[in-house]
């Protein structure tokens, strides 16, 4: 009995790979343009003195306790022509702004009470829109960041004492030269005065005795 063939082989000549598509060199354009659009964070002008990763909370008058402001990024940033440093928080995957304010002169950070990972301190932050007196209260993931933040905000605070007192000093030693300035033309003044009426006084004196002369 002959046997019989499989019938693989046809089949694999009909589902033969199919001849590859010519290229027409069609061009097809796209239907929306997309344009480089530049984003604006704000702080184009300020050089950053501080970046570290921490949680923020704010302290609830209201409800008596703290709330989570965001965990993200905090910067103190110094701005190039002014001089003057803010701090500046955002959360890390929304980028919203949590905390938004100068550091004054008047500034103090405190450590927290049973914690050396965190610190406190008040400020008038903008982060809202509108400035309100906060009590923050900032968590680093270690003792080190903690102190280093803590060490390079007092030394920004204290960084603008002396630029506040050299303008006040400045301002008075303006105004004290000036007071010198009008004392002396005050005197020089009362000097010629003083000279203009002495040789008046003798001018009368010459004529009188002249006149006494001529009358003998």
């Amino acid at each position: 009995m002959a046997s019989k063939e499989p019938d693989h082989e046809h089949r694999e000549d009909e589902d033969a790979a199919p001849a590859e598509e010519e290229d027409t060199g069609a061009q097809i354009a796209p239907i929306i343009k997309l344009e480089e659009v530049a984003v604006s964070t704000g702080e184009e002008n300020e050089d950053p003195m501080l970046d570290l990763k921490s949680k923020l909370y704010r302290f609830d008058k209201e409800g008596n306790q703290w709330k989570e402001r965001g965990a993200g990024t905090v910067k103190l940033l110094k701005h190039k022509e002014t001089g003057k440093v803010r701090l500046v928080m955002r959360q890390s995957k929304t980028l919203k702004i949590c905390a938004n304010h100068l550091v004054l002169p008047t500034m103090t950070v405190q450590e927290h009470a049973g914690n050396d990972k965190s610190c406190l301190w008040h400020a008038s932050d903008y982060a809202d829109g509108e400035l309100k007196d906060e009590l923050f209260c900032i968590r680093f993931a270690s003792v080190e960041n903690c102190k280093t933040f803590m060490q390079m905000f007092q030394e920004v605070a204290e960084s603008q004492k002396p630029k506040e007192e050299n303008k006040d000093a400045s301002a008075a030693a303006g105004l004290l030269e000036k007071l010198s300035v009008d004392e002396k033309k005050t005197e020089d003044k009362a000097g010629e005065e003083k000279k203009e009426t002495e040789a008046t006084e003798k001018a009368d004196t010459e004529k009188k005795d002249g006149e006494a002369a001529s009358s003998t």
